[in-house]
């Protein structure tokens, strides 16, 4: 076992100063992901700042009438929260498909958006990985790489995100608010996340000691449906081999507004921009929405055992977009 100091910081202020003054703390809430990824020797903190007790654990109505959610605010109360059933059901609907719901009882928000990817290679501290080591290799191109990314990735790595909960806030235009030694800042949730690249350990866009304080949803677009529908190996406890979080608002049989996110295809949530330029003002019908997912998925580039994840987010963003068209 490698030794660890551990904090428990009485304000977002401490907690900030805290990481500054220790280069590689990590901040703890549920700890569902940091501590297994400690067990396994793949992150070494020297210092773990607790945040668990931070009053970061509410869900708050915004002037706007959007909602703004506490980064310590618990998976299962997100999904069980009444503005967010109710006007966000998308999000309810992705977080209870994540994980189990003892894990849920623990996760938060904020935790969740900074779940790192559970490519095998990474969390095999004996293996080679660009990710966890810089300069290393990436031996998931040429071994095991069924469950990993058909877009976006680089020669350096071909990891996924694995957050449900970040393909339906990349869908819903949320926003991450974060606070650190150059004060407050805000990110779309679109941004936060980034592509591998040449540095393919940086998963987000955070700067050392950011702390996530809360996430926000704009209003909801009245009218709209939304659903999130996730593929994988089985029924409960898997990650994403596909997933796609839909928003649609369908007026006299035209598609007046869509948003669209996949998950398990890339190393952040995507946000398929080309789909929905596809979809805006066209019929809602099965053949656009097909036109659409193809639109989107032309810029695949699936690996030797991947492929089939292209045929199946194209079935299954034809099979969401048409049930939310029959809602309408």
């Amino acid at each position: 076992m490698k030794p660890f100091g551990y904090v428990r910081a009485g304000s977002v202020d401490e907690a900030v100063r805290a990481a500054g003054a220790r280069p590689g703390a990590r901040f703890l809430g549920g700890g569902t992901n940091l501590i297994d990824l400690m067990k396994l020797g793949v992150e070494t903190p020297p210092l773990l700042i607790d945040v668990s007790r931070l009053p970061l654990d509410r869900i708050e109505e915004r002037p706007d009438g959007g909602l703004r959610i506490g980064a310590t605010v618990r998976n299962s109360d997100l999904a069980a929260h009444a503005a967010v059933r109710d006007r966000y059901p998308v999000l309810s609907q992705a977080v209870l498909a994540g994980a189990s719901g003892q894990l849920r009882n623990t996760a938060t928000t904020g935790g969740n958006l900074l779940q790192r990817t559970r490519c095998a290679y990474f969390q095999d501290a004996t293996k080679p990985c660009n990710k966890r080591a810089p300069g290393t290799g990436c031996p998931a191109r040429d071994g095991a790489h069924r469950d990993l990314a058909v877009l976006g990735h680089s020669e350096h790595c071909v990891a996924t995100q694995p957050s449900d909960m970040a393909v339906a806030l990349a869908a819903l235009d949320a926003t991450v608010h974060l606070y650190g030694p150059d004060g407050e800042r805000s990110v779309p949730v679109t941004d936060f996340h980034r592509l591998p690249g040449d540095h393919p350990e940086r998963d987000t866009v955070i700067r050392a000691g950011e702390l996530i304080t809360a996430v926000g949803l704009p209003p909801a677009r009245p009218g709209a449906h939304a659903r999130y529908r996730k593929a994988r190996d089985r029924a409960s406890f898997a990650f994403a081999l596909v997933s796609v979080a839909a928003v649609l608002d369908v007026r006299d049989g035209a598609v007046r507004h869509a948003a669209l996110a996949y998950g398990g295809l890339a190393h952040r949530p995507w946000r398929a921009r080309a789909a929905e330029a596809v979809l805006h003002g066209a019929s809602a019908t099965e053949d656009t929405f097909a036109r659409a997912a193809d639109a989107e998925l032309a810029a695949a580039r699936p690996l030797r055992e991947n492929g089939f994840k292209v045929t199946l987010a194209r079935n299954l963003t034809v099979d969401v977009l048409a049930g939310l068209a029959a809602r309408a």
